[in-house]
């Protein structure tokens, strides 16, 4: 039985694994990326681009070139490795009182997960419900708190604030201000998160690029919406998402499903996006909860759990042969690989004894859970003995990659995007701006600036080990506030 991992990864391989020159024009700059495992083609390949580019700067008008050589500048491959990474949550029992006299239980949410990200590749994470796939890529995104078991490295380096300007975060949930249009959520987005060497001109500029690179043009004057009132389409939210990370160019970006709630043709736009964005030089890192076969396609690399643990972690075209060499065969003719891998995940195996529609019929029982555990734990225990020892020796050598860590070396540098009096003007006009239809007022002002005032003094210095107890208080404050507000207002009327 031969590991898909265990070929030597310089050899060319068929699919959308092997080495090609790809040429793509992004908002920021046209790269050319070798798309080879290793970082030191990535690095080679883009500083020969960016070389061509300089020759054609003086083509362009003097804003564009120097918007694009600032932002060019910022865009540093990032290679991200993270072995054995365990995280276990304390589940809270019921007790009488305020104690009680049983310990807390410790649940594993994550257990021995491994895997390697480069430049250049868009990796997917599957699994069913509950198997912890938001909190691996909350994880990676260091913005889990507790404590984590395991190594996670960012060119060879432990997760800093520099990473931390270097890395966008998507949330499932869009985040977005509602009575926004498409353009002034971007543009406010600019003006706080470009560099201060850019002008307002200039920044205004480059969200009208990611509005264009992103095919929002249509809908760019169109506002945002909310659950009170209808505005643009899900898709186009969640590229308006996408598109306030891909403002400060990241050389991470991590999205959590934003495929959900989507149709098809719309969430294979959105990953067509993703894996543009990829092949710029970025690594990108996405959780999918279940995607169609024209989708699976797109995704460099997969990690497959279940119940916290992987079962699979390598590239997307090389998985049905690893679970074929297994004996794991798929059940139907041209089965979604995606398909195929949530039905082991859950401990479902293909019987190809039994007719379609037996199986189906065999699938839908849920009396069959010591059988799906049986069958967990032999994937579970597939994966430590064939694919685990390849995963750790391919982090060892790529951690001592000389380029690797020249590359972190270079990333190491502080900058403040803008001062604290330019983030207070432009967070003031938005929420000017979102706060428009409503009506003002002397005494809504007055009550507004109050609360604000009595918030900001329950926080003023304070312990982080006390903020729970603040956040319980604030609310009782600000209701007697209003309570006091609407009386002075009754008795001036």
């Amino acid at each position: 039985m031969m590991p898909p991992e265990q070929e030597n990864t310089n050899t060319s391989t068929t699919g959308n694994t092997g080495p090609s020159s790809i040429i793509l024009t992004n908002w920021t700059e046209t790269v050319t990326v070798h798309a080879e495992p290793s970082l030191s083609s990535s690095i080679s390949n883009m500083s020969s681009c960016s070389a061509q580019d300089q020759g054609l700067q003086g083509q362009q008008e003097p804003s564009l070139s120097r918007s694009f050589t600032i932002l060019r500048a910022s865009l540093r491959p990032v290679t991200l490795m993270f072995a054995d990474v365990a995280y276990s949550v304390c589940l809270s029992t019921k007790g009488t009182g305020f104690t009680s006299g049983e310990p807390k239980s410790a649940r594993a949410v994550l257990n021995g997960v491994s895997g390697v990200v480069r430049p250049g590749e868009l990796l997917a994470m599957l699994g069913p419900s509950g198997s912890g796939k938001t909190t691996l890529l909350t994880a990676l995104a260091g913005r889990l708190p507790g404590k984590i078991s395991g190594s996670i490295t960012y060119n060879g380096q432990a997760f800093s604030s520099s990473m931390k300007r270097r890395t966008g975060f998507v949330t499932q949930d869009d985040v977005l201000y509602a009575h926004l249009t498409v353009l002034e959520t971007l543009t406010y987005a600019a003006l706080l998160r470009l560099p201060k060497k850019l002008t307002r001109e200039e920044k205004i500029e480059q969200a009208e690029l990611v509005i264009m690179e992103l095919g929002l043009t249509r809908c760019r004057n169109s506002l945002v919406g909310g659950p009170l009132f209808r505005g643009i389409s899900g898709g186009e939210r969640k590229r308006v998402s996408i598109g306030q990370e891909m403002l400060v160019n990241p050389s991470l970006l991590l999205l959590d499903e934003p495929t959900s709630g989507l149709d098809s043709t719309t969430a294979q736009r959105i990953v067509a996006t993703l894996r543009g964005l990829a092949r710029g030089g970025r690594t990108v890192i996405t959780t999918i909860h279940q995607p169609s076969s024209r989708l699976y396609r797109m995704f460099d690399k997969v990690v497959v759990l279940s119940d916290g643990c992987p079962i699979y972690s390598g590239q997307a075209g090389r998985v049905m042969e690893y679970f074929e060499s297994l004996g794991y065969n798929p059940g139907f003719n041209f089965m979604n690989p995606a398909d195929f891998l949530l039905d082991l995940a859950n401990g479902l195996i293909p019987d190809t004894t039994r007719s379609q529609d037996d199986q189906l019929e065999f699938q839908g029982r849920l009396d069959h859970h010591d059988d799906q555990n049986s069958a967990k734990q032999s994937l579970i225990s597939s994966y430590k003995s064939n694919l685990y020892p390849l995963l750790i020796s391919e982090i060892h050598r790529n951690a001592q990659d000389p380029v690797l860590l020249s590359s972190s070396l270079r990333g190491s540098e502080v900058q403040w995007t803008t001062s604290w009096w330019q983030q207070f003007k432009v967070l003031l006009r938005r929420g000017l701006q979102e706060r428009k239809h409503e009506s003002y007022s002397g005494l809504r002002i007055f009550q507004v600036m109050s609360v604000s005032i009595l918030s900001g003094l329950l926080w003023w210095h304070s312990d982080t080990s006390h903020i729970q107890d603040q956040v319980l208080f604030c609310p009782a404050v600000c209701t007697l506030t209003f309570q006091a507000l609407c009386k002075l207002a009754a008795s001036l009327t």
